[in-house]
């Protein structure tokens, strides 16, 4: 399941929704698989819908570049709520690590070190692309137009993006990625560890309560206290006359 929407010049994350519904549409009419595994793209994500995903979700995946801060609070409530989280060293999914410990959460990926690294070494996606074939396989379908056949070009702007201008380095955490999902998978299989992997989770999220939060805010970036002062009973409002 994937949730999102896009602003209405936002032409790359239009692009990247019509490729999910694209895949969505040849994996979900599958003979072979079709009744197995489904991809579902939810419409305009937002709270109405995060309520009900939220408490019924197994895995929460973030898996922003690490150093891009753009792991925010969402994982936070699928951690309260039991779901384990598959995600970069990146924003709060770090926090989160640091509460519940290494063996309940699935981390892969480059850490902010390493992604400055690459940064000044020079990131080549064609480097990835050459040396990983189920990559390469999957870029030249969605290149080549197997996901929409009746627009072969569709995604080319969407291809030409991810291996010559990608500021995210995606294809530098791949392999990492997958074998990650590998390993969710193996613990999966195995209920009791999960179960006991959900309830960490849950008894380590205390600390992002919003009170905690907000009294950091205050603190540390808008430089106020609390005023336990008693306010003072307001005034009954003076007689008037009718004119």
């Amino acid at each position: 399941m994937i949730g999102g929407k896009a602003a209405p010049g936002y032409l790359t994350a239009k692009d990247i929704i019509k490729l999910i519904c694209a895949v969505a549409y040849i994996v979900n009419s599958d003979p072979t698989i079709g009744n197995k595994l489904k991809v579902i793209y939810l419409e305009n994500y937002r709270v109405t819908l995060a309520e009900l995903i939220i408490p019924a979700a197994d895995l929460s995946q973030q898996i922003s570049t690490a150093g891009t801060e753009a792991s925010g609070t969402g994982n936070m409530k699928f951690m309260m709520n039991g779901a384990l989280t598959i995600g970069t060293l990146d924003g709060a999914n770090i926090e989160m690590k640091e509460e519940m410990g290494d063996d309940n959460i699935f981390i892969f990926g480059m850490n902010v070190g390493e992604v400055e690294n690459l940064k000044q070494k020079g990131y080549n996606a064609w480097d990835y692309y050459h040396n990983i074939p189920d990559l390469k396989e999957a870029i030249n379908q969605i290149r080549d137009g197997y996901f929409y056949p009746k627009d072969p070009y569709a995604f080319k702007n969407l291809v030409n993006i991810l291996m010559s201008h990608d500021r995210f380095f995606t294809l530098a955490d791949y392999e990492s990625y997958v074998k990650c999902q590998d390993r969710v998978s193996q613990v999966y299989a195995k209920r009791e560890q999960w179960l006991r992997m959900s309830l960490m989770n849950i008894a380590s999220s205390g600390k992002f309560s919003s009170d905690r939060t907000i009294s950091e805010y205050a603190s540390h970036i808008w430089g106020v206290s609390p005023n336990y002062a008693r306010l003072p009973s307001p005034k009954p409002p003076p007689d008037t006359e009718m004119i």
